[in-house]
C-alpha cells in the first residue's frame, strides 16, 4: 500500500490527505493537477474549508537515519525514511582542513589561519550534527505546507548513556519497571548489527549475554554486554570469554574490540535532541516527547515490524496503530553541492576549476528527470537524477544505482527540480 496523497486547495491551503485511488480519479476528471512529485501533492481547482481532523507528525531521530510518520486517528497514512549526510560533511571539512594545512606547510598561496576573530554561539553544534537538525526541520516545514498538522511527537532520547554505563545510578525502580531492559537491548541490537556476537546468526531470537560472567565478578555495564543466540548463550554458560573462544582467536579479538566501541551514535543523537526540540517548538505546535525504550515497548506490544518509520509512528502514547501504508518515501540528503571552485588532487594541487554556470538547457545538476531514449544501449524510459554538461549530453543515475550515459537533453523532461534531496521507494 502506498502513501496517502497530499492535497491543497486552489489557495494552497492544506486539506485532508486522500487515498491514491481517489487522487487518480480527481486527476483523470481534471478537477486537480499535480503540484509536487515528492512528496506527491495535488492541487484542487477550487477552494475548500479547512479540515477538522487531528494529524500528528511523529519523528524518530537517529544518528544516520530518521523515521517520519503521519498518524490520523491511530492510522499511519504517510511515512518516510530520511537519510542524513553528517558523515559526508565531516569528511569534506576534514579534507578542506588537510588541504589548507598542506598549502601552509609548503608556503604557497593559502588562506591565513584565523585566530580570535570568530566566536561560537552558546548552543553551537558541529556542522555534521547541525545538518541532521536542519534536515528534520526542513521536512517538518515542508509537510506542514501540505498537511494540516495539529501536533508533533519526538523521540527525545534514544539511549540514556549514563544509565547504560552505570545501571545502578538511577535506582532499582528504573531498572525493574515495565520498560526494564528495552533501552539496553535496543542499543545492543544496533551495536552488534542484529546478529549473534559469536556465531553471526540472524533472524533468530537474540538474548543479552554477559561477556565476563556475573558469577565471576562481571558487571552490567554496557561494555560487558553482548547479543547472542540461545544456543551460544547456553553453550558459553559461565565460561570466561577467552576459554569459550580459545580455538577462535579472530572472533575473540573482534568481540573484545567491538565490546569496547564508544557510544558514538548514541552520543550524536543525545547531543542534538534538545536543539531539535527547541527548533520544533518554533513551529508553534503542541509537542509530545518519548524515549527509545517506550517506542520499542509500543512496537513490540502491537506486534509491528522493525522499521524506522514504524518506530516513528510508535513514539509517545500509543494505544493502537493501523498501517495504511507499507511503502515509505525514501529521502536521502545530498546537499546543494560544494562551493569549492578549485578542484585539487589528493596532494592539494589544483587540477581544474569549476564553471560558474550552474544551468544548461534549462536543467541543473540534481534535477530528477524522465528520459525516453529512442535508440542505443539504454533504449527505453529512465527516471533519475542528472549531472549536466554544457555539451547537452547528461549523465543520469537511476534510483537502483544504474548510470545511464550519455542522455541528450532533448529526451529529458523535468519531473522534480533539485532541492538537495533524492527520492525513491
Amino acid at each position: 500500500m502506498s502513501n496517502f496523497v497530499f492535497v491543497i486547495d486552489t489557495n494552497k491551503k492544506p486539506l485532508t490527505p486522500i487515498h491514491p485511488g481517489k487522487a487518480r480519479k480527481l486527476l483523470k476528471q481534471q478537477r486537480a493537477a499535480v503540484f509536487r512529485r515528492y512528496p506527491f501533492t495535488i492541487i484542487l481547482k477550487d477552494a475548500r474549508p479547512a479540515p477538522s481532523e487531528n494529524y500528528q507528525l511523529k519523528i524518530d531521530p537517529g544518528s544516520q537515519v530518521t523515521g517520519i510518520a503521519i498518524v490520523n486517528d491511530e492510522k499511519v497514512i504517510w511515512a518516510a525514511v530520511l537519510s542524513h549526510r553528517g558523515v559526508q560533511i565531516k569528511a569534506a571539512l576534514l579534507s578542506r582542513s588537510q588541504i589548507r594545512k598542506s598549502r601552509r606547510n609548503r608556503k604557497t598561496r593559502y588562506r591565513k589561519p584565523r585566530f580570535l576573530n570568530r566566536k561560537r554561539k552558546a548552543e553551537w553544534l558541529p556542522p555534521s550534527l547541525m545538518s541532521r537538525i536542519e534536515n528534520i526541520a526542513t521536512w517538518v516545514k515542508r509537510i506542514s505546507k501540505y498537511v494540516p498538522i495539529t501536533g508533533i511527537s519526538q523521540e527525545l532520547v534514544r539511549f540514556d548513556t549514563q544509565a547504560l554505563q552505570s545501571p545502578e545510578i538511577s535506582g532499582k525502580q528504573y531498572q525493574q519497571g515495565e520498560l526494564a531492559g528495552y533501552e539496553v537491548k535496543e542499543y545492543l541490537l544496533l551495536k552488534w548489527n542484529h546478529q549473534c556476537a559469536y556465531c553471526g546468526a540472524r533472524d533468530t531470537p537474540l538474548e543479552v549475554e554477559h561477556i565476563h560472567p556475573k558469577s565471576r565478578g562481571g558487571s552490567n555495564r554496557i561494555s560487558n554486554l553482548a547479543i547472542a543466540c540461545h544456543n551460544c548463550n547456553q553453550k558459553k554458560s559461565n565460561q570466561d570469554i577467552r576459554d569459550f573462544l580459545k580455538n577462535k582467536p579472530s572472533i575473540l579479538e573482534r568481540v573484545l574490540k567491538q565490546s569496547k566501541s564508544p557510544l558514538k551514535d548514541a552520543a550524536a543523537v543525545n547531543s542534538t535532541r534538545w536543539a531539535l526540540l527547541k527548533r520544533l517548538k518554533d513551529f508553534g505546535l503542541p509537542i509530545e516527547t518519548g524515549t527509545g525504550g517506550h517506542t520499542k515497548f509500543n512496537r513490540v506490544r502491537l506486534n509491528l515490524p522493525k522499521e524506522h518509520w514504524v518506530d516513528a509512528a510508535a513514539v509517545g502514547q500509543v494505544n493502537n496503530l493501523t498501517l495504511l501504508t507499507k511503502q515509505p518515501l525514501l529521502i536521502k540528503a545530498f546537499g546543494w553541492g560544494s562551493r569549492q571552485m578549485c578542484i585539487t588532487n589528493k596532494y592539494g594541487f589544483p587540477v581544474r576549476h569549476k564553471t560558474r554556470v550552474k544551468t544548461h538547457y534549462g536543467y541543473q545538476t540534481g534535477d530528477i528527470v524522465k528520459a525516453i531514449l529512442p535508440k542505443g544501449k539504454f533504449t527505453g524510459t529512465h527516471v533519475g537524477r542528472i549531472s549536466i554538461r554544457k555539451t547537452g549530453k547528461f549523465d543520469l543515475k537511476r534510483g537502483d544505482g544504474l548510470k545511464v550515459s550519455p542522455v541528450n537533453h532533448k529526451y529529458c523532461k523535468a519531473i522534480h527540480r533539485n532541492d538537495g534531496y533524492s527520492y525513491s521507494f
